[in-house]
């Protein structure tokens, strides 16, 4: 698993170096954006339900802040690392620059596994690295989010153990210091769907400008959690079809369509999609040589490789995961035709709309679902349509031209506010 990580790292910043090349990033920028600013540590001891008490390793990286704030999810996992957390939060820096909205990045996480303890301990162990991370979290500073491993539930917690060891009567603007929250506590409506919402958006403008629609359009998917899932329901719903997907508990494929909401109903009783009773088991290789219109990863990172990549036939890849893409796995699909919508922009979905959930609690708002579907929409197309210019002018790939929208406003930001001293 070291590797693995090790590899998505690197992959994250060979990306980063490829398009700081080709748009000649200043060298100071790129010094800068080539570590993150801070990297928190703490070790806090969590009382257990047995009445013992246990150490966890907690983390915190900040990628940068020269756009606003620092945004970005928070996991529970046991095989949370430094490394790979490192690589998220800068993803989160691009993300955000390239959306045009006023953060910047970060990640976090705490290294166990939340499905060996109970609902009491996990609340302990949320409150108590709240709270060691101390200073370092604000709405105005370091703004976390649900991640691999946590939920609103989770993030529920977080901002009320802020709130409780803060001193201020300002307390419905503090509830901006997470997002992805319950709706009962100052969440945004739309924040669930938010990042399939957002990936459809883009393969929408996608279609759109190659004369297509996603009416009859036939796809493959990688993953059936959150992401996954509302990209099926919200694609079934402009009749497109979903031929297959694919967990860690095998594939299940029907070459007349899928119903996402059956599906969804099976895995939830069951857990294993390749006993779903309306589709037939297949191979993971036979599952990456789909003949479809799209693949959609959205599952885990360093899934499209040297092994798998040569098998894919799709023309277009869009991916819903964080880096699931390795550098190899990418040069070989370039040199088949096949285009990437990358996951910078393609799964930004959730970031935008998490920070409509902060502008609401901020002006103690609550929207309806239509205006954040709408002001969603108008923010993804505009970043396709930036990304599309930037491809066009460099002669190069999206996730190139995604990376450069990205740097290039960033290196405005600095060159006009000068770098203190």
């Amino acid at each position: 698993m070291s590797e693995e990580v090790n590899l998505f790292h690197e992959t994250a910043f060979k990306q980063f170096k490829k398009a700081a090349d080709l748009c000649q990033l200043n060298s100071t920028v790129r010094e800068i954006l080539s570590q993150p600013k801070n990297e928190l540590i703490v070790n806090f001891p969590v009382r257990m339900d047995n009445g013992e008490h246990a150490l966890f390793k907690g983390y915190r990286i900040q990628h940068n802040n020269v756009l606003g704030p620092y945004k970005g999810g928070v996991r529970f996992h046991p095989m949370v690392t430094l490394d790979e957390l490192k690589a998220f939060a800068a993803w989160m820096t691009w993300k955000t620059a390239l959306m045009g909205l006023p953060f910047g990045g970060a990640k976090g996480g705490i290294k166990f596994d939340p499905k060996k303890h109970s609902t009491d301990e996990l609340r302990r162990i949320t409150r108590r690295f709240l709270y060691a991370l101390e200073g370092n979290i604000g709405p105005d500073y370091d703004i976390p989010a649900p991640d691999v491993g946590t939920n609103a539930q989770i993030m529920d917690w977080m901002m009320d153990t802020y709130i409780a060891t803060h001193d201020s009567r300002d307390r419905e603007v503090e509830k901006g210091v997470v997002t992805g929250k319950s709706i009962e506590c100052g969440g945004s409506e739309g924040r669930e769907k938010a990042t399939g919402q957002g990936l459809v958006h883009v393969l929408e403008e996608w279609m759109r400008n190659h004369g297509r629609s996603l009416k009859d359009t036939t796809y493959f998917l990688q993953g059936f959690g959150n992401v996954a899932y509302f990209t099926a329901i919200l694609l079934h719903e402009q009749g497109a079809k979903l031929l297959a997907v694919n967990t860690s508990t095998g594939t299940t494929f029907n070459k007349n369509g899928i119903d996402p909401v059956n599906l969804l109903n099976h895995y939830k009783s069951k857990e294993k999609v390749k006993d779903y009773p309306h589709g037939e088991t297949i191979s993971k290789d036979d599952f990456f040589s789909i003949q479809a219109d799209v693949f959609i990863p959205a599952a885990i990172e360093n899934e499209i490789n040297e092994v798998t990549a040569p098998l894919i036939q799709t023309p277009l890849v869009v991916e819903g995961a964080n880096g699931p893409t390795t550098m190899e796995g990418e040069e070989i699909l370039k040199k088949k035709g096949v285009e990437i919508l990358p996951d910078i922009l393609a799964s930004s979905g959730g970031v935008t709309v998490s920070y409509f959930e902060w502008l609401q609690n901020k002006r103690s708002e609550h929207w309806e679902l239509e205006e954040v579907d709408r002001l969603l929409k108008g923010k993804m197309q505009k970043a396709y349509a930036r990304v599309k210019q930037a491809k066009e002018e460099y002669k190069t790939d999206f996730r190139t031209a995604a990376y450069i929208v990205a740097l290039k406003l960033i290196e405005t930001v600095y060159s006009r506010r000068g770098i203190f001293p």
